[in-house]
């Protein structure tokens, strides 16, 4: 199959993503204009018969006074990169956007292909932590792996692709290679409820009991949701975004697809105790930020908020609900370990992807721009 890569609109792009169970949703067109600190186009892949057969959001950030900027596509491209459209190698799909993307500029090219390679259900995970037989997930023999992901990667390492092994890599927002999933098709309410712990089994119970109340918003309670998003920031030592941040992501999300961002308060005595936003495409629901008072704690609001949240995904027909990141640590010595301890509560797994992959099209301006960004952090 001989494949063409061209800029398309956001609309053939929306197109595209609605034939798809899911991508990921930071490849959706609107996410461009989300990250308005970013430049940002939509690139399509087209067969020779004029098929459609991939799209990417593509994010670019300009060198200082130059005309050459680094593109990201977070999470994406979507590709159906071991599908039935799949060229015989990985190098078929790429080559042509590479050259696409040097053409229009782009000095480095960063990707975050959003495939899977292994995944460790909550179980087999709290019984490496109980016996302190591992410090992380990769120690731990998975319950699934991928073969075909794993030749992916080798696929990518051969072709030229690397990969940053240091966490505080300098550009770009870096995406979670470690995330934490549960699982809906053919659940029900019991079901997902019996695979919980017994931990927030009884929060939830304990939140209901105690009367705490969440409910879903609208616009207009994102100002409810920012103080609380404000003092966990606060307390744990992160920058938050502007309330104009989450307007602006909500208007651009919202305005592609009615549903698509969601925000949910858990009130208690008239105060909103946890709030937080939850994104949908197609059959995956992504849990997007979260925040929490330092205020009722005892009445687990936290607990009561996710419950809620996993319900209204199953309701809707999601087949995913996804917690987002996690560091690859179950040591509980890791000041990192909270980022999973909570999550295993839901009974659902821990997965990796293959991780973002880098490609320099012009090497020296590649690493100058890594060395003059990791001076700005």
């Amino acid at each position: 199959m001989t494949l063409t890569v061209r800029e398309i609109s956001p609309e053939e792009h929306l197109a595209f993503i609605e034939t798809r169970e899911s991508v990921s949703f930071l490849q959706l067109p609107a996410w461009g204009r989300v990250k308005s600190e970013w430049g940002h186009f939509s690139i399509g892949w087209f067969a020779t018969d004029g098929q459609q057969v991939g799209a990417g959001l593509v994010l670019t950030r300009q060198v200082p006074r130059l005309p050459r900027y680094l593109a990201y596509l977070p999470e994406g491209p979507a590709l159906d990169w071991r599908g039935e459209h799949t060229p015989d190698t990985i190098e078929e799909w790429l080559a042509p956007m590479l050259a696409m993307l040097k053409r229009k500029g782009a000095f480095a090219v960063k990707m975050g292909p959003p495939v899977p390679a292994r995944s460790w259900q909550a179980g087999t995970i709290k019984t490496a932590i109980s016996t302190g037989t591992a410090k992380r997930l990769l120690d731990i023999p998975p319950d699934w792996e991928d073969p075909g992901a794993l030749a992916v990667a080798d696929s990518l390492r051969a072709l030229g692709w690397r990969q940053n092994t240091d966490d505080s890599a300098g550009f770009g927002d870096i995406q979670p290679r470690y995330v934490f999933q549960v699982g809906l098709t053919n659940k029900t309410e019991a079901d997902l409820l019996r695979g919980f712990n017994q931990l927030w089994r009884r929060n939830i119970k304990k939140a209901e009991k105690a009367g705490v109340t969440v409910r879903r918003g609208d616009r207009s309670d994102l100002a409810a949701f920012h103080p609380v998003y404000q003092e966990t920031a606060d307390r744990d030592g992160f920058l938050a975004r502007p309330l104009s941040y989450f307007q602006g992501m909500w208007d651009a999300l919202n305005s592609e697809h009615p549903d698509r961002m969601s925000v949910y308060l858990a009130e208690y005595n008239g105060q909103v105790l946890a709030a937080t936003t939850m994104v949908r495409v197609g059959t995956h629901v992504w849990y997007s930020y979260g925040a929490s008072s330092n205020q009722g704690r005892e009445v687990r609001p936290s607990n009561a908020i996710q419950w809620r949240m996993i319900t209204d995904a199953l309701a809707a027909g999601a087949a995913v609900y996804d917690l987002r990141g996690i560091s690859d640590t179950i040591d509980p010595e890791d000041p990192l370990f909270g980022l999973i301890q909570f999550k295993l509560g839901t009974g659902g797994y821990a997965l990796e992807y293959i991780g973002e992959w880098d490609y320099a099209l012009r090497p020296a301006l590649a690493w100058a721009f890594d060395q003059y960004m990791a001076r700005r952090t």
